[in-house]
């Protein structure tokens, strides 16, 4: 069957149609990329994990750098155990800065922040 034997209405519908269906689907599509945006809560609790997270990084090594500053009493040259995920990315004499992941913490007595030391 070829286009000259469609009768002329049938192709009048057809283009319609085919717009309809093609407005419908992008309907769809952009309500289904609302619905999978991150909403600020999901933000905040994937936020939070890391900070969790971190945390725990950052209490595995801080018993070593404690040991190190009690036997030398400083922090200048203090080495993490491999394999921790942490950096130390600062030492000095009575502080430093740990680094893993986003987040960093500076102590002695310091808490997981966003960000580089």
């Amino acid at each position: 069957m070829s286009a000259a034997d469609i009768p002329w209405m049938s192709r009048v519908f057809v283009i319609p149609a085919l717009l309809i269906a093609v407005f419908v689907g992008l309907y769809l599509a952009s309500q289904d990329a609302k619905s999978n945006t991150p909403s600020a809560s999901d933000q905040h609790a994937v936020a939070q994990a890391q900070s969790v997270g971190a945390e725990a990084d950052f209490g595995q090594v801080v018993p070593a750098l404690q040991a190190y500053f009690d036997q030398n009493q400083t922090y200048v040259g203090a080495t993490l155990p491999a394999g921790s995920g942490v950096v130390l990315a600062s030492a000095e004499a009575n502080s430093y800065c740990l680094q893993g992941g986003n987040e960093h913490e500076v102590g002695p007595g310091g808490s997981p922040q966003p960000g580089p030391c």
